[in-house]
């Protein structure tokens, strides 16, 4: 059996997120799911808009994910320690993506069309 590991904010749920998360579950048998907890969020971005409590309740109601878990640092050094996954997904981004230990680490293709960021903005009348 194959273990995955993909983590993500999920702060306004949206395709991009759907699209992600089904795509790494294709390349594993189990996918487990970190939500970035509000304080791992801010160590890099300002505060979500939906609270942690509900953003780890909706990314465990997606079919594609077999588990949702906290997150509670930016990077996902301590869950990948935890769980050990044979696959950490990557998604992309201006860092260095982080490199698991424990297997390998596949760095997804990014969903540019939608994102929180601009479903806020388009909220605000940006």
């Amino acid at each position: 059996m194959i273990i995955g590991y993909a983590y993500v904010v999920g702060d306004i749920l949206h395709f991009g997120h759907i699209l992600h998360l089904k795509n790494c579950k294709s390349l594993c048998d189990k996918l487990i799911v970190g939500v970035l907890t509000d304080k791992a969020v801010m160590e890099k971005k300002s505060k979500p808009t939906i609270e942690f409590p509900e953003r780890i309740r909706l990314v465990a109601e997606l079919k594609s994910v077999d588990a949702a878990v906290a997150q509670e640092t930016y990077l996902p050094i301590e869950n990948v320690a935890a769980i050990k996954p044979d696959v950490l997904f990557e998604s992309w981004s201006h860092d260095e993506p982080y490199h698991n230990p424990y297997g390998k680490t596949i760095v997804m293709p990014y969903y540019p069309v939608q994102s929180s960021s601009l479903i806020k903005g388009k909220i605000k009348g940006d």
